[in-house]
């Protein structure tokens, strides 16, 4: 017979692979998919051409028909260099009621969660399918789950509800801002900087489009929010610059210049058009420095893109957790998840999963246990609703 495992010794299995996102997940595919092997359950990946060392693995159990609760999750997770753990960060510790660990919290602790649900609903028995869909490099841009939704369609039945199980305190969180970054290169024209009306600073011109940045986000902060929007923290669409590359000497006009410009957009505004405005503005810039000196041009290459979370009128996913949680807040957050592109693809999705986010991706990362045994006992309840 199979040993089935509690969900904090599939957790503790989880943490121990370090699936940091530059890192290959396949160890931590292989045992997932081993493991629902064990109890009879098939498991489908997909893994990513472009980077073989990458996969995502997604499984059905119950009826073979659509109208499946889904339980999405990510495998990866961020690094821990530089941080000061007091403890190994992929081996699970207790202490003072909290599981420390990297992912307890973000996200491997609800993905635990879901693979002993998933597991549990094949032995039981449903009257309902449930899914599980576990995808890779969330943390870089959500870039791993829209092929993943894509390779789900011709091998298990359409769900009809997805649980994103991000950190929210287990509460249903319906909307979130899309998000749209753009990798930004200029090149200059190097010439010593007491001839600088000949020669084009890469870094004076990117703090131009750095500044411009700034004015849009006054603009925004200034404007009256709508309905949907003043639900947010902030409630207008913000636009960032975190890190500049550049430069070579003090008395030089710099070369190069780069930077990856971001804007989290909020429901009701299109990332469309804030690519429009920015590549406009690009342009602009560029044809001013190219007057100094041809050879001189900005380069833009668009490196991540994540649709919001648009809240749904009468959602089925939404409808399902607040059964399930009682909670029957209003609650949207800033930051972008997997949960707006199983909404873009045809699905109903809420996110909802155990733990802080405010502990996500910190040194000592942890999750609480009473946070852990609160998303078990969700699990406990789905199943229930998932028999009748």
């Amino acid at each position: 017979m199979a040993t089935v495992l509690t969900p904090l010794e599939i957790m503790t299995r989880l943490v121990s692979f370090p699936t940091v996102s530059h890192e290959t997940n396949l160890p931590l595919v292989d045992w997932v998919q081993a493991y629902l092997a064990s109890h009879g359950i098939e498991s489908h990946r997909w893994v990513d051409p472009r980077q073989p060392h990458k996969a995502a693995v997604f499984a059905h159990v119950g009826p073979r028909v659509e109208g499946a609760v889904v339980l999405s999750g990510h495998t990866d997770v961020v690094p821990v260099d530089g941080q000061e753990w007091q403890s190994d960060p992929f081996t699970v510790e207790e202490r003072d009621g909290k599981y420390f660990g990297r992912g307890t919290c973000d996200m491997k602790g609800f993905d635990a969660l879901a693979i002993w649900a998933l597991v549990e609903a094949h032995r039981q028995g449903v009257s309902r399918p449930l899914q599980l869909a576990l995808s890779f490099d969330e943390e870089i841009g959500c870039t791993g789950a829209p092929p993943m939704i894509e390779a789900m369609q011709p091998l298990l039945p359409k769900g009809a509800a997805v649980i994103v199980g991000e950190p929210s305190m287990m509460q249903a969180v319906t909307g979130h801002k899309g998000i749209i970054g753009f990798d930004t290169h200029l090149t200059g024209f190097e010439v010593h900087s007491s001839l600088l009306h000949t020669g084009v600073s890469a870094v004076m011109q990117g703090a131009r489009l750095i500044d411009w940045a700034n004015q849009r986000n006054a603009e925004n902060m200034a404007a009256e929010p709508g309905e949907v929007q003043a639900m947010f923290e902030p409630p207008w669409t913000t636009a960032h610059v975190g890190t500049v590359t550049g430069g070579t000497a003090n008395n030089i006009t710099a070369k190069e210049c780069r930077f990856v410009m971001d804007f989290r957009v909020v429901p009701g505004e299109n990332a469309s058009d804030w690519e429009a405005a920015y590549l406009a503005e690009v342009r602009r810039i560029e044809a001013e420095m190219q007057a100094i000196h041809p050879d001189s041009r900005i380069d833009v290459q668009r490196v991540f893109a994540v649709p919001g979370l648009v809240p749904e009128a009468e959602g089925r996913a939404e409808a399902l957790v607040r059964s399930l949680t009682g909670d029957n807040g209003t609650h949207v957050v800033s930051y972008g998840t997997e949960a707006g592109q199983f909404q873009a693809a045809g699905y109903s999705a809420v996110i909802c999963g155990p733990g802080d986010i405010a502990q996500a991706h910190q040194p000592n990362e942890y999750i609480t246990v009473a946070q852990f045994a609160a998303g078990h006992a969700f699990m406990r309840k789905l199943l229930e609703r998932l028999q009748g």
